[in-house]
């Protein structure tokens, strides 16, 4: 059309323009329509028939030495004005790309090797064969001398004794603590907490029996009683029954008292709200179970009762008392290369713990089938139930595996300790003890245990019970140098926090991150410097956080600060630092 501009992308109101005519084209054309059939000629064009089929075979000639190039226009033409047809070139790619590999015989793909990913697969024994020899040769550091060395602010105990006489009782608390020493520790605390809260008077707790910990223990066979009800008499009554006359109401059968059900980490407005107005009616109500039946998040008059309850009424009875001072002097003389220092390690490395961890070892189907027939006795069904997915390696890798005596062993050593340092180990009984314990021994040659501690006839009264003995375990780590625990727990966290109360805030303890030391435990190339030095940072980070507060998610038994403890002065701080 006269006057009206080309575009490739079209014209807005109507048809597009077609693109103009190459002169070589237009001269064919021309020459086909005037010497064609009709064989006429076209007046005014000039150049005569002959001059017409000359040009013609002229452009021919060119056109065969260009046909890529005019296909390559033709198509770029046709592509400018649809261009819709992008949207193809994904599956023309695709149809392409499969209609080549269907051309290739399945011999000649190359196989996939799948790798396990670090930190994995259990291969301590390998990396302790091969550094060894660099372990023993590098024995001349002393951790325990320069373990500690916390710059930072300090604490010192200050619950606050109460002084006003108590008001008259609003009722009678019988609570049942079940679970183990520390579930059951918890258990207490708590139930004085809420017992001073509502006014109430709180009844020794009964434990609950259990069928895994068996431990037919009372209160007073762990607990010194006295001290208990002495030490809370200004803030909590505690009598060791319910008296008569309450319970002639009932038959003088605890069964018929009502039963509160009550949610795990319930707040203590609900005990106030619908516990208090049925205690004020019966004049007595039983809790059970009662673990864990308090949040953690609590008022400040609570949280000073549980302070009160876990770390100054709750002493052990006087005959655990009197044998683990015996094996912490104990520990002491044979720690006479450190100065009497030594150090409590927590394994957590029994065969119900392994078997509940799904973790994979170095035991191969004896093992697999051994922790198979733990895990149905202990827990029927749970571990196969359809549809559960149980993944080793991925639990290895977020480090939740129990370590292995050897690993403590390749951990202590790397974290600067000697081959002469003192430890002392708490434990149930390890899983194939006669040849995990082997490699931990030729470590620390210094090892020592309560059974190895004590003779035979001294812990003959404690031998069946399984809450006393971990008591025993208890009182000699919370009086050692430094504590190592492997795996979480009550006990460790029962622990930390009971020596951040007697350490100024600090829990001397050693907390490794076990995601790390899953992956430097599975590297083949890694040497002895290296190790050690991710080892010695990872000990000095357990320093800095020796001290931390406690927040509202957060156990005061674990966390004392600023609860239970009151932050030392410039001076008192400064002092305590220089005597360390």
């Amino acid at each position: 059309m006269p006057g009206q501009t080309y575009s490739r992308l079209g014209s807005l109101g109507g048809a597009p323009s077609p693109p103009p005519v190459p002169p070589a084209v237009a001269a064919v054309a021309s020459l086909q329509r005037g010497g064609g059939g009709s064989g006429r000629r076209t007046p005014g064009k000039g150049g005569s028939a002959s001059a017409s089929a000359s040009a013609a075979a002229g452009w021919t000639g060119v056109g065969c030495g260009c046909a890529a190039r005019r296909a390559a226009r033709a198509v770029l033409a046709a592509l400018h004005r649809r261009q819709a047809v992008f949207l193809f070139a994904p599956l023309l790619y695709v149809a392409a790309m499969l209609l080549y590999m269907g051309s290739i015989p399945l011999d000649v793909v190359p196989r996939i090797i799948a790798r396990p990913a670090p930190g994995s697969v259990y291969r301590s024994p390998q990396l302790y064969a091969r550094l060894r020899a660099d372990m023993d040769a590098d024995n001349s550091t002393d951790a325990l001398a320069t373990l500690w060395r916390y710059k930072g602010s300090l604490w010192r105990p200050c619950i606050n004794n109460a002084t006003n006489s108590l008001p008259e009782s609003n009722g009678y608390i019988y609570i049942e603590a079940n679970g183990g020493l520390n579930q059951q520790r918890t258990s207490i605390c708590n139930a004085v907490a809420i017992a001073g809260f509502l006014n109430a008077t709180l009844v020794i707790p009964n434990f609950h029996f259990h069928s895994i910990w068996r431990d037919p223990s009372t209160f007073s066979d762990i607990y010194d009683e006295a001290h208990f009800v002495k030490r809370l008499q200004n803030d909590v009554r505690v009598v060791e029954k319910v008296p008569d006359f309450i319970m002639e109401r009932f038959g003088h059968n605890l069964s018929n008292v009502f039963n509160f059900k009550i949610k795990a980490w319930s707040p203590i407005q609900y005990y106030k709200d619908a516990v208090l107005p049925k205690l004020i009616e019966e004049r007595l109500i039983r809790i059970s179970p009662f673990a864990n039946r308090l949040s953690f998040d609590a008022p400040p008059v609570v949280q000073r009762l549980r302070c009160l309850a876990n770390f100054e009424a709750l002493k052990f009875s006087n005959p655990i008392a009197t044998l683990s001072e015996t094996l912490v002097s104990r520990m002491k003389e044979k720690s006479t290369a450190s100065n009497g220092k030594y150090i409590a390690v927590h394994l957590r490395f029994e065969e119900d713990m392994v078997a509940f961890s799904c973790c994979v070892y170095d035991g191969g189907d004896e093992e697999k089938k051994e922790m198979n027939a733990a895990r149905e006795i202990g827990w029927r069904g749970k571990f196969t139930k359809r549809g559960r997915v149980i993944r080793p390696g991925v639990i290895r890798m977020n480090g939740k595996c129990p370590l292995t005596p050897l690993e403590v062993g390749l951990m202590l050593r790397g974290m600067g300790f000697s081959n002469n340092t003192a430890i002392f180990l708490a434990s149930g009984k390890i899983y194939r003890a006669e040849k995990n314990m082997v490699p931990l021994l030729e470590m620390f040659p210094l090892l020592q245990t309560k059974e190895t501690l004590a003779s035979a006839e001294e812990l003959a009264p404690f031998k069946n019970f399984s809450s006393r003995m971990a008591a025993i375990d208890y009182s000699v780590c919370v009086h050692s140098d430094a504590f190592v625990t492997t795996q979480g727990g009550n006990f460790p966290h029962f622990l930390m926090g009971h020596r951040r109360y007697l350490y100024a805030g600090h829990s001397r303890t050693i907390k490794p991150d076990k995601r790390k030391l899953a992956i430097l435990f599975d590297n083949p190339r890694i040497g002895w410097k290296s190790l050690k030095r991710h080892l010695l940072n990872m000990r000095t980070h357990s320093d800095a956080k020796g001290v931390e507060m406690k927040r509202p998610i957060e156990s005061i038994y674990t966390f004392p600060c600023p609860n239970c403890m009151c932050r030392l002065n410039r001076t008192e701080n400064s002092k305590h630092n220089q005597t360390r």
